[in-house]
């Protein structure tokens, strides 16, 4: 069938929508009717960083229709409303010990290109198009494995719901997942975007003493306050390990550093009490410690989290309980875009405008 969808040419090209052909779903895969789908950093790093072949449709934080199955689909039919989260084999040990998040076929089934049988469903003039991270939702449609695809009741708003698959789900999953903060202790959260912003109102959950937002960015500070911090600091305008720590008489117990900036990493760690732990969520390059002073003479951990370590099928269904019943207001976050407006859609949250971008695909059908 032929649909439409935003490709990147070669590594930093500007999108280009266009008619493309998309296969008919393999066994184990279903035709979604792509509604909106969410803008992520990833997609950002995809198309200018040569982290997946070229050409390639990108997109992975898709919501939609299910429209046809494939043989051999159990769990999905037409009608149903799902949200496409990242892909991962399903049969590995990490899979099947409740971790497909570092599913050990994680980097080809996501950045590869390929669709698990090592062929492609996106054609434009008969040659092959790279998908991204087992859907390339910036298009009308989509084929997905339905372990990528996870149900979700109808009464919500489906537009609003793509981001739960990849950066709404990685702060919330960070905290409510792999660090799970017993109640009433502290923890900080560093960089106020999309993932960082999860981070704080699932730890406002986990009923967290202080709740420390530090960002570089005022407008966001106060919506982090909105969204349950109990304390913020401006990066530029604070020394904030001498301020967290005076705050809480030692260091937080816990911290999430989503910013990927080398010196914040490094803040993050140092602003931790003693056997504090620090989750690593964003994509950061290599980082200069004092391994010593840093991280062992204290106890501390560092720890890298892909994810939320979450299984999908099971967390993005919590979440949107908790999106219910008004304790995960991640619906503040996003403004939402047409799909026509893709580079000011990723203009815009570059530039730190938007926290996170939502493109609306009514007129690709």
């Amino acid at each position: 069938m032929q649909i439409q969808a935003a490709i990147t040419p070669q590594k930093g090209d500007k999108f280009k929508i266009q008619k493309v052909e998309l296969a008919e779903p393999q066994a184990g895969e279903v035709l979604v009717k792509v509604v909106a789908t969410g803008v992520c950093h990833t997609d950002a790093v995809g198309r200018d960083e040569g982290l997946t072949p070229y050409p390639v449709v990108l997109g992975h934080e898709g919501a939609g229709v299910v429209e046809k199955i494939g043989p051999s689909v159990l769990d999905l039919q037409p009608g149903d409303h799902v949200v496409i989260s990242f892909a991962h084999c399903g049969r590995c040990e990490q899979c099947l010990t409740g971790h497909p998040t570092v599913c050990r076929r994680f980097n080809e089934l996501n950045f590869g290109g390929e669709m698990e049988d090592h062929t492609h469903r996106l054609k434009l003039d008969g040659k092959e198009i790279a998908n991204f991270f087992g859907q390339s939702t910036f298009g009308s449609h989509a084929i997905v494995n339905e372990r990528n695809a996870v149900k979700i009741d109808k009464d919500v708003d489906l537009s609003l719901m793509g981001p739960l698959g990849c950066g709404i789900q990685t702060g919330a999953g960070t905290v409510l997942n792999r660090l799970q903060p017993p109640f009433a202790t502290d923890i900080a959260i560093f960089g106020c975007g999309a993932v960082g912003l999860s981070a704080l109102m699932a730890a406002k959950i986990k009923n967290c003493r202080r709740i420390i937002a530090i960002d570089v960015h005022d407008n966001r500070l106060a919506l982090a306050k909105e969204l349950g911090a109990t304390h913020v600091f401006n990066g530029k305008k604070a020394d904030v390990v001498k301020e967290i720590k005076n705050l809480t008489s030692g260091g937080t117990k816990f911290a999430v550093e989503t910013t990927g900036v080398p010196a914040v990493v490094r803040q993050s760690m140092q602003a931790l009490c003693p056997l504090g732990t620090c989750a690593i969520v964003g994509v950061t390059p290599e980082v200069k410690l004092d391994v010593h002073n840093d991280l062992m003479a204290e106890g501390k951990s560092m720890i890298g989290v892909i994810e939320g370590d979450s299984v999908p099928k099971v967390f993005i269904p919590q979440l949107i309980e908790y999106y219910k019943a008004g304790k995960f207001p991640f619906d503040k976050l996003v403004k939402y875009y047409s799909f026509q407006d893709i580079e000011k859609a990723f203009e815009d949250s570059r530039q730190g405008g938007t926290i996170k971008p939502i493109l609306r695909m009514e007129n690709t059908h």
